[in-house]
């Protein structure tokens, strides 16, 4: 019966399948260019540095294992770069913000900064381009005071950043803190996930460090919610207009079996059928149309999804089978949901009366 029911009534089959392959085609390139543009935004916005501050309190230090204890609580899933800060005086008592930072974590942080040449070497800086007009504008090594304290430094490149950065001199920490005797102040941190891992991993620093400040940079962590919010939003009322689409498609094709076939279910109650049996039968019927419809839709949805990428986005989007068992039970779901009237209506169906010609 089910080999008949597609085999001649092909024009219904027909408009049933594709419905449901439309469907699950424009959802799967969807679900598909959301997880990998999802998964490619959150490297980009990773690229634009911390979006996690620890900050000592007022008066005090960080501990002097806060590197180990940040990186426990991360668990591989971020970097970490440690910050202090003093305010010294060049040669001609210019007032300038001095940072001693780790360089090499630094560089991994903060990977969006425009640097001409990271310092690799004793006594060098790296100089924001306001602060080098104050105290290196001719590239030569300049002096620096603090407390009484002076230390020599040879400018070996230039940080843009278009913010504060840009007004300040950086130096490595280990000779930051033998020539000031302060120590890190702050650990900027990229947390990396989604929102609600990242979350986690503020609680889990926050526990960690209950003395310290533990705060979200939120024009990063807002402004990456914002993009996923609204990718989110457009998607699931694309998806919805769809799927609702495909289930009327899909509910009037099937309301039109149960009218050409009226005689097929009337025979088998006559022959001692019970209505569960029948109800089964149609049920399985909606079941294997919506699972051949997910399989195909899914195929071309993907190819969908890597065309829009490279036509769109200039990106290459990689297939997504994790998203496969959602399109597939969808299809289904989207097959049996249509079919509920229509098992209504055979449980009417009176054998008796069909049977007579009426």
């Amino acid at each position: 019966m089910l080999l008949r029911a597609t085999m001649f009534r092909r024009g219904r089959t027909a408009s049933a399948l594709l419905a449901i392959v439309v469907a699950a085609a424009a959802a799967t390139a969807a679900l598909n260019l959301f997880v990998d543009m999802q998964a490619k935004l959150t490297r980009e916005f990773r690229n634009y540095g911390a979006n996690v501050a620890i900050v000592a309190p007022p008066a005090e230090l960080l501990p002097q294992d806060v590197l180990p204890i940040v990186e426990s609580a991360l668990n591989g899933r971020g970097y970490a770069a440690p910050f202090a800060y003093v305010v010294a005086h060049a040669s001609n008592g210019t007032p300038v913000v001095v940072s001693g930072t780790d360089f090499a974590r630094a560089r991994k942080l903060n990977a969006w900064w425009q640097v001409a040449k990271w310092p690799d070497g004793p006594n060098e800086a790296l100089l924001g381009i306001k602060a080098a007009s104050l105290v290196s504008s001719d590239g030569k090594p300049f002096d620096l005071s603090f407390e009484g304290h002076t230390i020599r430094l040879n400018p070996v490149g230039t940080l843009q950043t278009g913010a504060a950065e840009d007004s300040r001199i950086y130096i490595p920490l280990s000779e930051f803190t033998a020539w000031t005797g302060v120590a890190p102040s702050t650990v900027e941190v990229a947390v990396s996930g989604s929102a609600r891992e990242i979350n986690t991993a503020i609680a889990k620093l926050r526990d960690a460090l209950p003395r310290a400040e533990v705060r979200p940079v939120r024009q990063i962590i807002e402004g990456e919610a914002r993009v996923f919010g609204k990718m989110r939003s457009t998607l699931l009322a694309a998806s919805a207009i769809i799927i609702v689409t495909a289930a009327l498609c899909v509910l009037a094709t099937l309301l039109g079996w149960v009218s050409d076939r009226r005689r097929d279910f009337a025979i088998m109650k006559a022959l001692g059928a019970s209505q569960g049996l029948i109800n089964s039968f149609f049920a399985g019927e909606a079941a294997i149309l919506g699972a051949v419809g997910g399989v195909l839709g899914f195929l071309i949805g993907v190819q969908i999804a890597i065309w829009i990428g490279r036509v769109n986005f200039h990106a290459a989007v990689a297939p997504r089978l994790a998203i496969f068992p959602i399109i597939l039970s969808g299809s289904m779901a989207v097959a049996l949901v249509a079919a509920i009237t229509p098992i209504f209506l055979l449980g009417r169906l009176q054998p008796a009366t069909i049977l007579r010609g009426e």
